[in-house]
């Protein structure tokens, strides 16, 4: 009698694993879209000369940093 339930168990056991692997492969190609990093941390040289010159200019002069910044952003993944 053991070896019925290992054998069910085992049976049972490989139907929920191939369900996992279809839900990795689903999670992978999620993670694979978001970012990698914080939209804090990510674009620091675009990120600083937009800072630089919205201080020393007014935002209003910055359009096209802002811009640079944002069009960075978008390539690292973010929705901005």
């Amino acid at each position: 009698m053991g070896g019925l339930p290992l054998q069910k168990a085992s049976s049972t056991l490989a139907l929920p694993g191939s369900e996992q692997n279809k839900g990795s492969a689903i999670s992978t190609s999620v993670r694979e879209s978001k970012p990698k990093k914080k939209i804090c941390c990510a674009c620091p040289e675009t990120k600083k000369l937009r800072d630089e010159c919205i201080v020393e200019h007014g935002e209003n002069a910055c359009a096209k940093w802002i811009e640079a910044h944002r069009q960075c952003l978008r390539a690292e993944g973010f929705n901005v």
